[in-house]
Order: structure tokens, then sequence, then C-alpha cells
């Protein structure tokens, strides 16, 4: 392994790393919001495809990466607004509602897929880098951290930006109140439909942003099921986070590292089956979940519907 420039390893790691998590944290950062407000969307990964589809489709027609970015966004907005439709105005089980999201949408864009771009759909367009002057010629760090796109750079910006609206705003404190006590908050005057509403919506529009991210700011194509199971990973991860941003920033970080390993590897001439390392990411947050279940106390209305005239959350 001699004459390996092991500056260059670490670089190429950590710069995957910060963009590879990027899709997983951003679909966590707005699960945990929703949770927070007591509901469990499990319809997430079927946000996080259909924002990665419509994303490229659209980016191929206009030939414009902020067109494909909005088309995405935009498709989880309205995914999201549909499982609060369902969710909230008629009390359907969460659950249900969230899952049968999730398959619908993992047919309707694999069939697009396959009926429009045989199956494999080609971002034409990308975001380019932006290199910060003095930072990014710091050694290691400075590539991966300071040589980005600016669209990688507004991602993370959400991080310190949710953290101020869960943890200093009256909406946040709203969406607590919302997830554990909804009777209490209806008697302090907090209308709960509306506060979910606005939380699903939230939590929608960044899982679909996140779809899109992955297709156009990370891997340059689609393909039927190219989430693998991210969407299901954001929302345990979510949860092993405990809800908080930072926290769950350093756990999508933990996951695009375990991800990076790959390329990292592979520069490095460190020979070790694709597969096994493809499982990783997903071990460690298998690992997570073991040993920080018991630590984790769950919103206590989470999944339960809110029924006003009975004057209690209850499930139906």
């Amino acid at each position: 392994m001699n004459g390996i420039d092991w500056e260059v390893v670490l670089s190429v790691l950590l710069s995957g790393a910060v963009i590879g998590a990027v899709p997983l944290m951003v679909a966590a950062l707005g699960e945990a919001i929703a949770e927070r407000a007591g509901l469990l969307n499990l319809g997430i990964e079927g946000m996080m495809l259909g924002g990665a589809f419509f994303a490229v489709h659209a980016a191929a027609e206009t030939e414009s990466l902020v067109g494909g970015l909005l088309a995405g966004t935009g498709t989880g907005l309205a995914m999201g607004l549909l499982f609060g439709v369902l969710t909230i105005s008629f009390r359907v089980d969460q659950v249900v509602v969230g899952l049968a999201i999730t398959l619908f949408a993992g047919g309707l864009t694999g069939f697009l897929a396959r009926d429009l771009y045989d199956g494999h759909a080609t971002a034409p367009t990308s975001a380019p880098d932006l290199a910060i002057p003095g930072l990014s010629q710091i050694p290691v760090v400075g590539p991966a951290l300071f040589d980005q796109s600016l669209l990688v750079y507004l991602t993370w910006a959400l991080v310190p930006i949710c953290a101020f609206l869960l943890g200093k705003t009256r909406f946040g404190l709203n969406l607590r109140a919302v997830g554990e006590y909804p009777f209490a908050a209806d008697a302090a005057g907090v209308d709960v439909d509306r506060v979910r509403y606005a939380a699903i919506t939230i939590a929608g529009t960044m899982a679909g942003f996140a779809g899109a991210f992955l297709c156009l700011g990370d891997l340059s194509f689609f393909e039927p099921g190219i989430t693998v199971g991210q969407g299901f990973i954001a929302l345990a991860l979510a949860m092993v986070g405990g809800w908080r941003p930072y926290r769950i920033a350093v756990g999508a970080l933990v996951f695009g590292l375990l991800r990076s390993l790959k390329t990292g590897l592979g520069i490095a001439g460190v020979e070790i089956q694709p597969d096994f390392l493809a499982m990783i990411p997903y071990i460690g947050i298998l690992i997570a979940l073991v040993v920080l279940a018991g630590r984790t106390a769950l919103p206590a209305a989470l999944g339960m519907p809110y029924a006003r005239d009975r004057g209690r959350s209850e499930r139906e």
C-alpha cells in the first residue's frame, strides 16, 4: 500500500460523506418535524421516490436544475398534503396511508421510468461547485467541506434553521404540545389540525427535495427504487436522533461516511466485496437502533388521530 496518498483518500471519504448524507439528513429533519406533531409518516420513502423521478424528468424537459428541484420538491409537497388530508381530516390510520403512498410511488415511478426512459433516466444538469477562497485549500477538510456546490451548502444550512424552528419558536412549542398533549394544546387555543397540516407539509416538501437532491445533486440519474430504503432509514434516524436536528445531522454524516467507504477504499487499493460495503451503512443504523432503542421516548400522541368532537386523541 506504499505510494497511497492518504490525504486524498481521507478527503474523498469526507467529501462523499458530506454529499451522501444530504438526502438522508433532509428527509430525517422533515420527519422529525412531522413526528413532533404526532404524525408517523411511513410514506417518506415514496415521497423521496416521487421527488427523485419528477426532478429528473422536469430537469430533462426544461434542461434546468432549478426546474428539476422545484418539480421534485413540489411532488413531495403534494404527497405530504395527501397524507395530511387522509390522516388528519379523515383520520385514516397513519401506518396504512404511509405504506400505501410508498407502494404507489414505487410502482408509479418504476412504470414511468421504464416507459419513458427504458428504466434509466439521466439528469442533464448538475450543480456547479463553489470553492470558498482560502478555506478550500485546507488539507483534507478543505476540498471536502469548502469545495462543494451551492446546493450542498444550502442544504446543510437547514440544520441550524430546523434547530431554531423546533427549539426557539412558538411553532416549535406548538408542535411539541400537539405531539404530546393534543387535547391540552386544543384547550389552550392551539389549532391541532392546522399545526399538523403545517408539519406534514414541511415534511413532505423536505422528503421531495431529498429525493430531488439524490438524483440531481449526487447520483445524476434515476432508476426504479433508487432510494434503496433511505426513506425508512430517515424515519429511524429521526427517532435515534431524538428529533434533534444536530444529532440527526451527525447520524446522517456517519451514514454518508460509511456509504463512501467503497470509493475511498477503492482509491486506497483495498479490495473488499462491494456487496458487503453496501451493507455497512444499514448495519450501522441497525446497531444504533438496538443500542438506543430503550433510551428514546416517543411523543405520546405519535400515530394517533385527534378527534376534537370527542375531546381526546384516539386510535380508530
